[in-house]
């Protein structure tokens, strides 16, 4: 439909002599205030990045190829990089290769768990405004709705293919679903990886199995048990869709819920993925892909439990070195067809770490972890590789958020006008970041929501959290400089009052915008059925 209406306007321009513009996308206040600010500055950037961009398309007779990939509840400290790798019994020496030969981001941000921070890539948008704001379980008629604009929709009607593989985790209903969300193809889980767990569990507690992470969900009766009790049905987590032919079940390991289900997955996940790179390099049109891998959702590998270095009685320590062997191969096979100076591949973390099922579990060396707003729930490892573009060896201090790859990618794959105008998108345009290095993020400001509710927000280096209505007519913030302060251990009010007017500001506009483009109202989940918000 957005094709037709471009078209046409193009038709009636050709046909009238009209200068004629698509509506334009609608960016938040504060980003709209800094559009305006730095208007010269920024006309002169984009000036150069459209040469630099311009020539690699000419270069390689397309736009440029995209990768991105989300990694689960990695926390910031994890990777070798950020000081944990081998020396916390997770080795990832191709993940801190990959993130030296390019953009290592010192200030990359996400949302607080799961399902919000895949509507962040997805649609570029803040979760709360497009009414889903709770991490998906089994059965939920929740979903991503079919309304929003997904990036892959906006890269396929620029002539983009499309690809997803991983946990999908936006809903089960039929329009929720990948295939119908804008990709050609998808290999998927539908579920967050705990569901692997929990029919584990009930067996650990009928046959006494000395296996330490499959007692996590002691009172789960069993799937068929659940199914008769329920009505849900948890038996089948994988499945393979298609663009207009709808899905087919994964047979086998892959695709029916059990511990081992996760590292069948990936395996034949990263035999696609190369397969799919090896033949898209060959096409006249460029590729997309998104790569929601399962590293690290519980489950380990038993192929790399005993690799060098790895704490074996940390399954997830054994899952990240077999998906960093991955990315070594996804990496390779981009050198080997040639394409790698025409490919981005960011990765990312989609939340902070879960450390509810230790000795299981991820680690990070700032405040919170997974669910909280704090940094070590919203503060993750990410990075830029991008040979030949991309200087390797940067470490900006420039801060950025996962919304922000919808609108960049946009603007790669010659797109911007396919973002619809109708709501708000929150994702600003990276690309001057990406090409011309540190001092050049389009951000200023971040606002972290606590599920429906803002629970904290950023102004430059200034972060306030909302600890309460406040008393006597102050605020209840704990404001602190979280580069100087990045465990956030010394929050304040009193020194950062002068922040006051300016905060009160950036809500302002965001919040009179907010009027003017009201949130997605859920159809099935009354207010105050939300019981788990975040988790």
């Amino acid at each position: 439909m957005k094709v037709f209406k471009i078209i046409i306007v193009t038709l009636i321009s050709c046909l009238f002599g009209l200068t004629l513009n698509v509506a334009a996308a609608q960016f938040d206040a504060p980003f709209v205030a800094s559009q305006k600010k730095h208007a010269d500055k920024w006309e002169k950037e984009d000036n150069v990045i459209n040469d630099k961009l311009a020539a690699l398309e000419k270069r390689f007779g397309k736009k440029p190829n995209i990768i991105y990939i989300l990694a689960d509840d990695v926390g910031f400290g994890e990777l070798g990089w950020q000081g944990g790798g081998k020396h916390r019994g997770t080795p990832s020496p191709e993940l801190d290769k990959m993130a030296y030969e390019g953009m290592r981001f010192m200030w990359s941000y996400s949302e607080p768990s799961c399902t919000p921070s895949r509507i962040a890539i997805n649609t570029g948008r803040l979760p709360v405004r497009t009414g889903l704001t709770s991490v998906l379980w089994p059965g939920a008629e929740e979903g991503l709705s079919g309304e929003e604009v997904t990036i892959a929709e906006v890269l396929s009607e620029a002539g983009y293919h499309t690809a997803m593989w991983g946990k999908w985790h936006l809903g089960e209903a039929k329009e929720q679903l990948p295939e119908n969300q804008g990709y050609d193809y998808a290999y998927y889980g539908v579920w967050n990886g705990m569901i692997d767990q929990w029919a584990a569990s009930a067996a650990f507690y009928e046959n006494n199995m000395p296996q330490l992470i499959a007692g996590n969900s002691p009172d789960f009766p069993g799937r068929d048990a659940y199914l008769e009790a329920t009505g849900i049905d948890t038996r089948q987590e994988g499945y393979v869709g298609k663009k207009g032919k709808g899905r087919k079940p994964i047979e086998g390991i892959a695709g029916v819920t059990s511990p081992e289900r996760q590292e069948a997955f990936e395996n034949e996940s990263i035999k696609q993925i190369t397969a799919y790179v090896k033949d898209k390099a060959k096409s006249e049109k460029p590729f997309f892909v998104y790569w929601a891998t399962f590293n690290q959702q519980i489950s380990g590998s038993k192929e790399f439990q005993d690799a060098p270095y790895v704490d074996r009685y940390n399954s997830m320590a054994s899952f990240n070195v077999m998906h960093n062997d991955h990315v070594r191969q996804l990496l390779d096979t981009l050198r080997d067809e040639g394409i790698a100076e025409n490919t981005l591949v960011v990765w990312w973390s989609d939340n902070g770490p879960m450390e509810e099922f230790y000795p299981t579990g991820g680690s990070g060396w700032l405040k919170g972890g997974k669910g909280s707003v704090t940094e070590g729930g919203v503060r993750v490892p990410a990075m830029a590789w991008w040979p030949g573009t991309i200087e390797p060896n940067q470490d900006p201090l420039d801060f950025v958020h996962l919304t922000d790859l919808y609108t960049t990618a946009a603007r790669l794959g010659g797109a911007l006008d396919n973002i619809p105008s109708d709501r708000v998108v929150d994702g600003v345009d990276q690309t001057a970041l990406l090409l011309l290095g540190e001092g050049h993020s389009r951000r200023d400001y971040m606002f972290h929501y606590d599920g429906a509710h803002i629970g904290a927000y950023r102004w430059n280096d200034i972060k306030a959290l909302a600890e309460g209505p406040g008393h006597g007519g102050l605020p209840g913030l704990s404001v602190t400089n979280v580069k100087r302060d990045p465990t956030e251990k010394h929050g304040v009010l009193y020194p950062y009052l002068w922040t006051t007017v300016p905060f009160q500001n950036l809500l302002k506009g965001h919040l009179r915008l907010i009027e003017k483009f009201p949130h997605r109202v859920s159809e099935t989940m009354p207010e105050g059925a939300e019981v788990s918000a975040h988790d």
